[in-house]
C-alpha cells in the first residue's frame, strides 16, 4: 500500500513525499481510513512506528474545510511533556506546509502573552501539556465549545501517570460530540478501562502485542556485583568504552541520578549533559537540539526523554537500572533502532534491581543476551576497594542549582569557628615600656581591633544556643524609678452617693 490509496488531500500528499515517505506504517495503513470516516480511535504499535503521523495526517485532511474562530481550536492535542508536545508541532508545520492552517503550542516555559495571542488569533490545531492549557482556560483566554477532534497521545502516561483529574476535567469541557483519539506503545487493560470512558465504540488498532520490543534493537544486561553507586557509574563507564558510541542516551530512575551520573560522565572526559523535568525549559530545548545536531555524544535522561521523543539516529541505549515500571523499557530502549535502523542496548542490574529486572523479563517476554568484558571485570575491581563515601547531612540541598550556602550549612560554619580555640593577645600592661606610652601608641592600641579574649568592657555575646532553659537575664532599670510611678492616685470613695 502506499500514501496514494489512503483518500488524503493531494496537499497533504505531497508533503508527505516532500518528506521522503512512500509507503504508510502498519498503524498508519489502519488508523488513517479509520479516522478520516469520523471513528473513534485507539492506536497500539511498538514505539518508531509512525504514531504521531497517523493522527497528525487525517486531522490536517479533516481541517481543509472550515476556519478557526478566536479563543476557539478546532481540535485539540495533549501530551505528557513539553519535548512531545514541540515534536508534534514540528510535524504539524512539515505535513501542514502546503496548506494555510494556524498552530499554537501550549507549554510551560513560555510566556503567556505570546501564547494568548495565536489563540486570539484563531487556531486549528491547538498542542498543549494539561497544565498549561488548565492554566489559560482559568484564565478566561480560551473556550474549549469547538474542538471537534481530541487527541490523547501517550494515553498510557497520561492516564497513568496522575494526569487523569486532569483528563476527566478537560473532557468534560468539551463538547459530546467530538471524535477521540488515544494512541500509545502500550495499553495495559487497567488503562484500557479508564479510556472507555472517554471514548464511543473506538476500533481499536494493535499492530503488535503490546510491551513488545523492535527486533532492530539488540539487548544487553550487565549484572553489578554491588549496589554501590560508585560501582554502578564504574560499570557504565566501563560499557561506553566498550561500544562505538556516536551518540546515546543515559536513562536514570531518578531526577538527582541525572545531575549526579551526568557530572561522573563529564569528569571522565565524557560529553555529557542533563535533561529532566526540574531544568528550565530553555536549557532543556538547547540541550536537545545539541544532541539532534550531534554537537552532544550522551544525553543523561530521566522518563521526560523517554516517551514520543522523534530523534531517529540514535545509536545506543544505556539504562542505569530497570525502571519501576517495566513498560518504560520498552520506551527506553525504543529511542533507538528507529524507521529500520539497527541500535544496541545495555541495561545494569544491581542486586537491589532483580525484581524490577525480573519484571521486564516477563513483560517483553524473551531473554537478554549478557554482557561482561575484561574491562568491565577491572573497572568494577577498582571501584569496590575504593572507601564508599559517606553521605552529608546537606547532600539534597546542595544538588539545588544556583544557590549559595545552605541556611544550615552557614550555621554549621559558624558555630565551628565560635567553639575552636583563639589565642590571647598579652595586655597592654604586660608589654615593655607599657608605663610611659606616647599619645601615638595610645591611639594605635586603641585602634586595635578587641580580640575576642578580651571580656573586659564587653556586651553579651547573643548565642542560638542558650545557656539554660530560661535564656538570658532580663536587664531592667535597675534601682531608678520613673516619675510618673511617684505620683500619687486619688482613689474615689465609690460607697458614697452623688
Amino acid at each position: 500500500m502506499i500514501f496514494d490509496e489512503l483518500g488524503l488531500d493531494p496537499r497533504i500528499l505531497e508533503a508527505v513525499k516532500s518528506s521522503g515517505y512512500t509507503e504508510p506504517t502498519p498503524i498508519q495503513a489502519q488508523a488513517i481510513p479509520a479516522v478520516i470516516s469520523g471513528r473513534d480511535v485507539t492506536g497500539i504499535a511498538q514505539t518508531g512506528t509512525g504514531k504521531t503521523a497517523a493522527f497528525v495526517l487525517p486531522m490536517l485532511h479533516k481541517l481543509s474545510q472550515g476556519r478557526a474562530k478566536a479563543r476557539m481550536p478546532r481540535t485539540l492535542i495533549l501530551e505528557p511533556t513539553r519535548e512531545l508536545a514541540a515534536q508534534v508541532a514540528e510535524n504539524f508545520e512539515k505535513y501542514g506546509a502546503n496548506q494555510k492552517l494556524n498552530m499554537a503550542l501550549l507549554i510551560g516555559g513560555v510566556s503567556f502573552g505570546d501564547q494568548d495571542r495565536k489563540i486570539n488569533a484563531g487556531v486549528d490545531v491547538l498542542i498543549a501539556t494539561p497544565g498549561r492549557l488548565m492554566d489559560h482556560f482559568d484564565r478566561g483566554k480560551l473556550l474549549l465549545t469547538g474542538v471537534q477532534m481530541l487527541v490523547i497521545d501517550e494515553a498510557d502516561r497520561m492516564l497513568d501517570m496522575g494526569f487523569i483529574p486532569d483528563i476527566e476535567r478537560i473532557c468534560g469541557m468539551l463538547p459530546k460530540t467530538r471524535q477521540t483519539l488515544l494512541f500509545s506503545a502500550t495499553m495495559p487493560p487497567e488503562i484500557t478501562k479508564l479510556a472507555k470512558q472517554f471514548q464511543k465504540d473506538p476500533e481499536r488498532i494493535e499492530v503488535t502485542r503490546p510491551a513488545q520490543t523492535a527486533e532492530t534493537i539488540t539487548q544487553h544486561v550487565t549484572k553489578s556485583p554491588s549496589d554501590k553507586d560508585e560501582v554502578k557509574r564504574a560499570v557504565l563507564r566501563a560499557i561506553i568504552n566498550s561500544c562505538d558510541v556516536k551518540n546515546g542516551i543515559v536513562f536514570c530512575n531518578r531526577k538527582r541520578e541525572v545531575d549526579i551520573v551526568a557530572k561522573s560522565l563529564n569528569k571522565h572526559g565524557f560529553d555529557a549533559a542533563p535533561i529532566h523535568g526540574d531544568l528550565p525549559q530553555s536549557y532543556r530545548t538547547q540541550t536537545l537540539d545539541r544532541f539532534r545536531n550531534g554537537e552532544l555524544t550522551l544525553l543523561v535522561a530521566s522518563d521526560v526523554a523517554a516517551r514520543g521523543l522523534d530523534i531517529p539516529d540514535v545509536g545506543h541505549v544505556f539504562c542505569y537500572g530497570p525502571p519501576p515500571n517495566s513498560d518504560d523499557y520498552v520506551h527506553r530502549i525504543g529511542r533507538t533502532g528507529r524507521a529500520g535502523r539497527k541500535g544496541e542496548s545495555f541495561t545494569i542490574v544491581s542486586p537491589r534491581d532483580q525484581k524490577l529486572w525480573d519484571s521486564v523479563i516477563k513483560r517483553i517476554g524473551q531473554d537478554v543476551e549478557n554482557f561482561w568484558n575484561d574491562d568491565i571485570a577491572a573497572e568494577v575491581e577498582n571501584a569496590s576497594s575504593r572507601p564508599e563515601r559517606r553521605p552529608r547531612k546537606n547532600d539534597d540541598l546542595k544538588q539545588k542549582r544556583g544557590r549559595g550556602r545552605t541556611r544550615d550549612e552557614s550555621r554549621s560554619r559558624e558555630e565551628t569557628q565560635r567553639d575552636e580555640p583563639h589565642k590571647e593577645e598579652p595586655r597592654q600592661e604586660e608589654q615593655a615600656g607599657s608605663e610611659e606610652q606616647t599619645p601615638q601608641k595610645s591611639r594605635s592600641a586603641k585602634s586595635q581591633p578587641r580580640s575576642r579574649g578580651d571580656s573586659d568592657n564587653r556586651k553579651p555575646r547573643r548565642s542560638s544556643k542558650r545557656d539554660d532553659d530560661q535564656g538570658m537575664a532580663f536587664v531592667g532599670m535597675g534601682e531608678h524609678v520613673p516619675a510618673f510611678l511617684q505620683r500619687e492616685v486619688e482613689i474615689p470613695d465609690l460607697s458614697k452617693d452623688d
